[in-house]
């Protein structure tokens, strides 16, 4: 059965005192409350049940009863709760809470009334709100499939002459306007990067790198790697391992665009930088960031802690004090492909090759294009299936030191009296030369190849040059230009 008490002080209410181990009030309240309704008992509080039940005690608005005490204040107000409490999730949608000001003191921040509209929804059709990224009044909006920007803090209500109308207050989040262009960040926000008015970021589902800047949209990926990142972006997720990982940042030493593309649970990564200067896709780099930023002049990047080195931590790139090429501890050897295709439609042999820059380079390979030869079946069709693709190639070039060796046999740096022969690279007037010596296995129909014969033949060749490990070893190295000679083919 429910009792009812009369309090007769203004503006009381009620609270729960506890008690020690020694049986005595843990509160220290008013004294001044009788024992009868609850107040402090001043001898031994009895552990009969009659006297617990008894644990609560009145508190009035004045502190401690006083007259003209300090009293109590309101202290925090929550709003009603609605009557389906249900949450909901509104993956299109911002909502903003009241204003903060540090000058005067008011935080508001933390109130979200429902008897406001603070809500500003974008179409649901272009996806999830991905991405906010505010610039100067202005707040970029990036979804899945879109990117539209936003006024902020703006009257952007005007009338038909153009004025503003004076008696609205300032909107928070104004109209919202699409970028042109069918563009999102599909669901890596990881990606987003931004240097002065330029934002880049990318869109895998539609295989693409973008810029946004004051000219809008960019799609920077057609700068001469659109088959590149088509094929790496579709690969990227995977049905057995889960989605993969677009690692973006700037790169303020160099000022370029660093984009890490990671599938999932795979060390098939590749991390490649983008440059303004030259209008396209300038490295491929051997590290792969967990992310990566810039302060100042300096680039760091956060390892992903990999089996080589399980101490994950910032490492600062481009630092005086570590070799070239050295990322998270490894050093790696720098390397470069490139296409030799001179007079295209002409058959050619490849007789030398040449090179401006520093000593220590050598080539790794150097290759003709495909040659195909196909079979026809009974019924005088091309068998596809019996094509039979041939390629010439030459055997490896060492570097100016690497191939260097005297009469005895003693190889660099072990080399004891002259005369030096070199089997790779020779030096002449500070360029660097060598003979292309046939690596090629026999293809149908020939009767001398490989060593046998000097150069290459084909109507273009592809070669790859690496750093040796012999040569100032983590040290700078320069490649200004590369040549090759070469005559056309007599068959």
């Amino acid at each position: 059965m429910s009792a009812v008490i009369e309090v007769k002080y203004f503006n009381s209410f009620i609270l729960k005192k506890t008690l020690n181990v020694s049986d005595q009030p843990v509160w220290n309240g008013s004294f001044g409350i009788p024992q009868i309704i609850g107040g402090y008992d001043q001898g031994k509080i009895s552990t009969d049940e009659a006297q617990t039940v008894k644990n609560w005690v009145i508190e009035e608005a004045r502190i401690r009863g006083g007259y003209n005490n300090t009293a109590a204040g309101y202290g925090a107000k929550a709003y009603l709760v609605e009557d389906e409490p249900n949450s909901s999730i509104r993956f299109n949608s911002l909502i903003y809470s009241g204003i903060f000001n540090s000058t005067t003191g008011i935080n508001n921040t933390n109130q979200f009334s429902v008897g406001v509209e603070i809500t500003r929804s974008l179409d649901p059709a272009n996806g999830s709100i991905q991405k906010l990224y505010a610039e100067d009044t202005n707040l970029i909006i990036f979804q899945e499939n879109k990117v539209s920007n936003a006024l902020i803090d703006k009257d952007a209500i005007y009338t038909a002459e153009g004025a503003g109308l004076t008696t609205t207050g300032q909107v928070v989040i104004g109209p919202v306007r699409a970028y042109a262009g069918n563009f999102g960040i599909s669901r890596n926000p990881e990606s987003f990067a931004v240097y002065g008015y330029r934002k880049y970021f990318t869109d895998k589902d539609r295989n693409a790198v973008l810029r946004l800047s004051q000219d809008g949209i960019t799609e920077i990926s057609n700068y001469g790697m659109v088959d590149f990142f088509r094929d790496q972006f579709s690969a990227l997720d995977s049905y057995q391992l889960g989605p993969g990982k677009v690692v973006g940042m700037w790169d303020i030493y160099n000022k370029q665009y660093v984009v890490s593309l990671q599938p999932a649970n795979t060390d098939s990564y590749k991390t490649l930088a983008f440059d303004e200067n030259v209008k396209g896709w300038t490295s491929f780099f051997s590290y792969k960031p967990a992310l990566g930023t810039s302060l100042k002049n300096l680039f760091y990047t956060v390892d992903n802690g990999t089996q080589a080195n399980k101490n994950a931590g910032l490492y600062l790139h481009y630092s005086q004090n570590v070799n070239r090429a050295e990322f998270y501890g490894t050093t790696y050897d720098a390397s470069i492909k490139f296409i030799f295709n001179p007079n295209v439609s002409m058959s050619k042999v490849f007789k030398t090759i040449n090179y401006e820059g520093s000593n220590g380079w050598e080539v790794d390979s150097y290759v003709s294009d495909f040659t195909g030869i196909s079979s026809v079946n009974t019924d005088g069709e091309f068998n596809t299936y019996a094509t039979t693709n041939t390629q010439d190639k030459t055997a490896a070039i060492y570097s100016y030191n690497q191939g260097a060796y005297d009469n005895f046999g003693n190889q660099y740096p072990s080399i004891l009296t002259p005369p030096i022969n070199r089997a790779g690279f020779d030096r002449k007037e500070n360029k660097y030369f060598s003979n292309l010596v046939n690596n090629s296995v026999a293809a149908p129909g020939e009767i001398i190849y490989g060593n046998q014969l000097s150069g290459i033949k084909g109507y273009f060749v592809t070669v790859t040059m690496s750093t040796d490990s012999v040569t100032n070893y983590g040290g700078p190295k320069e490649l200004f230009a590369v040549s090759s000679e070469y005559i056309e083919s007599s068959y």
